[in-house]
């Protein structure tokens, strides 16, 4: 099973949803890099569940252990282990799916590749898995930050069909933070938050699409032509749990447009070259252009949900499912620090590479 990611910044994520715990093993990261267990809790508390109404009741504190590869909150250059317990498992709400599977959840296609899989919570097909990448994810963003400046924010652009009008050169993680959505925009991210409770109560679930922009990266990242930098980005968000959709600057819209209005035009401004629309997103040729890098992403409902779907059994007779458990109506609330950290994860290799690249051509 592939569960690592990256080339020179790479992680390794472990553990199962109703495991003993979940964790990650980042290698490659360097020496004397400040970081604090501090700083890694506070992005797994933007993703633990229990947060509010609109996201799954189970309790769990996600409290990080750092295990090696940071002294005195300094990286020492050595493979970094942070390991979360889990607290509130509750495998027993999943004894039905033992024998039934859940429409449109992993449970089936683990079966069919594996012979076997974990039922408890789905396993590795959990969303519990993606801790370990938040918690990498800090890292990276650290060392994003700290070498040159980079700056990651991702919100909830869209619930179901209310879609909010946000500047992504001007967004703030503050405002993000305003509201339990994470949407910025303070009206409709009411509206968002009325559709959740409602289909939360029907025992439903809702998706929607997560923007997000990452702030003056260096011009340069980027491996064409098969590491392209939309390319490994894509590969990162669509990874997630329930990721069903990947776009770069104006996305799928572009294809609306004449070449003639779609081409960013170049200027100059204080010596460095400019462009002044952003509709490749940051990118072009699969390299960064010093540009804001704008991507979006698009979840599908959660596919575990309270209310009785027509599904099939081990034996593959027909039957029904009424599943239970803790399920978020919307994973989107969520997701949008997990969203940050794969970005954060593919621009720090990014970074790297193109460091060792640049000291080989000198």
């Amino acid at each position: 099973m592939a569960s690592t990611f990256g080339q020179l910044f790479r992680i390794a994520t472990w553990g199962e949803s109703h495991g003993p715990g979940v964790g990650v093993v980042v290698d490659g990261c360097p020496p004397r890099l400040a970081i604090s267990r501090e700083e890694i809790q506070a992005e797994l508390d933007r993703r633990r569940p229990g947060q509010s109404r609109i996201t799954s009741r189970r309790d769990e504190a996600d409290q990080v252990e750092i295990l090696s590869g940071v002294e005195d909150n300094l990286t020492t250059g050595t493979p970094i282990a942070m390991l979360v317990r889990n607290s509130d498992a509750r495998g027993g709400d999943y004894e039905e799916m033992r024998t039934k599977y859940r429409p449109s959840h992993a449970d089936f296609t683990y079966q069919a590749k594996y012979g076997i899989r974990t039922v408890p919570g789905g396993g590795r097909a959990s969303a519990r898995e993606t801790i370990g990448r938040v918690a990498a994810g800090a890292i990276a963003a650290k060392l994003l930050s700290t070498v040159a400046g980079v700056e990651i924010v991702a919100y909830v652009k869209q619930i179901g069909d209310i879609e909010a009008k946000v500047d992504p050169a001007t967004v703030s993680r503050e405002k993000v933070e305003g509201n339990i959505v994470r949407c910025p925009d303070e009206i409709l991210a009411s509206a968002m938050i009325d559709l959740i409770d409602v289909t939360r109560k029907a025992g439903d679930s809702v998706g929607g699409v997560i923007e997000a922009v990452a702030r003056k990266v260096p011009l340069g990242l980027g491996e064409p032509v098969f590491d392209r930098l939309e390319a490994d980005l894509g590969k990162a968000l669509l990874s997630l749990p329930a990721c069903k959709g990947f776009e770069v600057g104006s996305g799928f819209a572009g294809t609306r447009l004449r070449g003639s209005q779609h081409n960013d035009p170049f200027f100059p401004e204080a010596g460095r070259v400019r462009t002044r629309t952003n509709r490749s997103g940051g990118i072009q040729g699969g390299i960064s252009n010093g540009e804001d890098i704008v991507v979006r992403a698009a979840f599908k409902p959660t596919a575990t949900i309270l209310m009785a779907q027509e599904t099939v059994d081990v034996q593959g007779n027909a039957t029904t499912l009424q599943a239970r458990g803790r399920h978020d109506p919307c994973v989107l609330p969520r997701a949008v620090p997990i969203v940050e950290a794969m970005m954060a994860l593919v621009l720090a290799d990014h970074f790297l590479r193109q460091r060792a690249l640049c000291g080989r051509m000198t």
